[in-house]
């Protein structure tokens, strides 16, 4: 049982997240090939949910890695090459979007819905606090009677 466990362990450990960048792809010079890594998992598959242009195995996200690293060949510095890519394809592509007029619903919206759920949820705990206590007030004189022979235990 133990070497079962310290397998998956030792697997769960060496596991490296799959890249789809194919060899071809890749520039000759190192320095070149990391800026572009590092630039690329900041860049969303515009086709894919929520993976990088790296992960992707997309043919799109391919033309995004080749369109990325000739910008950096062309001299483009980091925040260029993002750049042209948003004015391509939209801040869509940006993992994490910048805080703008058009990216509001995509930041405000969780806290609307959140606010949204905490008004609801009071007007149904408050709607329910006030009818238990209207239905202690609806029973008249002999069914008060009625209820406190029952619970008294007295007898008619």
């Amino acid at each position: 049982m133990r070497t079962h466990l310290f397998t998956c362990v030792l697997f769960a450990l060496l596991v490296q997240p799959a890249s789809a960048v194919l060899p071809d792809e890749q520039l000759s010079d190192p320095k070149l090939e990391a800026r572009a890594r590092h630039i690329s998992q900041e860049l969303r598959c515009v086709v894919c949910q929520n993976q990088t242009i790296d992960d992707s195995d997309a043919p799109l996200a391919h033309d995004l890695r080749v369109l990325l690293r000739e910008r950096l060949v062309k001299g483009d510095s980091d925040d260029a090459a993002k750049d042209f890519l948003v004015k391509r394809y939209g801040t869509y592509v940006l993992l994490r979007p910048p805080f703008q007029q058009d990216t509001l619903a995509l930041w405000l919206g969780p806290l609307g819905v959140l606010l949204i759920g905490a008004a609801a949820s009071w007007v149904y705990f408050r709607g329910r606090s006030s009818a238990v206590d209207q239905s202690a007030s609806v029973l008249n004189d002999e069914e008060q009677r009625e209820v406190s022979r029952l619970v008294g235990g007295d007898k008619p």
